[in-house]
């Protein structure tokens, strides 16, 4: 494996990183850590840490400002490295251009006051709009550091069939993950003391729509997994690459464990470590997603 490929790999797992750090941000609400100044910290680049708010908000700040200038480096790396035709090059441009959304998305929450007890439709539609972006960017992450590490370029020529079933589980994992950072936005503003409290919650019909939406999670949750288990036993019994087999056979593992995981976290009513166990299984089978897709889509037949 190249450097630039365990690079690649390295920028993938710090982008996750960042992300559960992201996640400790608003299930602390900490997200006013830094005031409403952006991208400088209560008015100043190396701020007062006066408040554990406000440390959790500025690791999270230089995390990101790493992250930034880690995948601009590896623009500058790939670009120089591969020629035109490697896929290689579209996947750094396309790191490059998400991580820029991704940085923009992030300020707009700051500087709109989308934080703290803010309960708003607009920042609901805010926080799923940046999930979806968030996992755009670690699809050309992991698809960067597939092809570098020696992956083929995808090729739909006579899979547009296969291609349809993986692009309709991909939709649903992300929307999976848009309706989950909506719920995990009405967990945090709206926490309950009892599971008895949080059904009565989910019942009452004056509650907030976030926690009127807290349902719709778990059935697509469940619908979406059903279909993939599905789709990943499908090919692996029909696929001769041990690569994507063994890729069908994580996914499928990580789905399982994602159930049970979901499952956890609402019977111990969500606590901040589960929520971030949550998400972190949540990310690995999107990734595992992306990977098993470029491996089914790239292989010659």
């Amino acid at each position: 494996m190249s450097r630039f490929a365990k690079y690649a790999w390295f920028v993938l797992a710090w982008n996750v990183l960042v992300i559960l750090w992201g996640a400790f941000v608003r299930a602390t609400g900490s997200g006013a850590g830094c005031g409403s100044h952006w991208p400088v910290c209560n008015g100043t680049v190396i701020p007062t840490l006066q408040s554990i708010e406000t440390v959790i908000e500025y690791v999270h700040r230089v995390m990101s400002g790493a992250d930034l200038f880690m995948i601009l480096g590896l623009l500058i790396l790939g670009l120089r490295l591969y020629p035109k035709s490697s896929p290689v090059r579209m996947g750094v441009i396309g790191s490059a251009v998400f991580i820029l959304v991704e940085s923009g998305l992030g300020a707009m929450l700051v500087l709109l006051n989308l934080v703290n007890k803010n309960e708003s439709a607009f920042r609901a539609a805010a926080v799923a709009i940046h999930l979806l972006n968030t996992l755009v960017l670690l699809a050309f992450l992991a698809l960067t550091a597939w092809w570098a590490s020696g992956g083929k370029a995808i090729s739909l020529k006579g899979k547009n069939r296969t291609a349809l079933w993986l692009g309709i589980g991909l939709g649903g994992v992300a929307l999976i993950g848009m309706m989950g950072a909506v719920t995990a936005l009405g967990d945090t503003l709206f926490p309950a003391q009892t599971l008895a409290q949080g059904l009565a919650q989910d019942a009452d019909a004056n509650a907030s729509f976030l926690i009127r939406l807290r349902v719709i999670h778990p059935i697509i949750a469940v619908l979406v997994g059903i279909y993939t288990l599905n789709l990943a036993w499908s090919i692996f019994k029909r696929s001769a690459n041990p690569l994507a087999q063994k890729l069908c056979l994580a996914l499928g593992g990580l789905v399982l464990a994602q159930w049970g995981a979901g499952l956890l976290t609402l019977l111990l009513l969500a606590p901040i470590w589960m929520q971030m166990v949550h998400l972190f299984l949540a990310d690995s089978v999107w990734t595992s997603y992306i990977l098993l897709s470029a491996s089914v889509l790239s292989m010659e037949r």
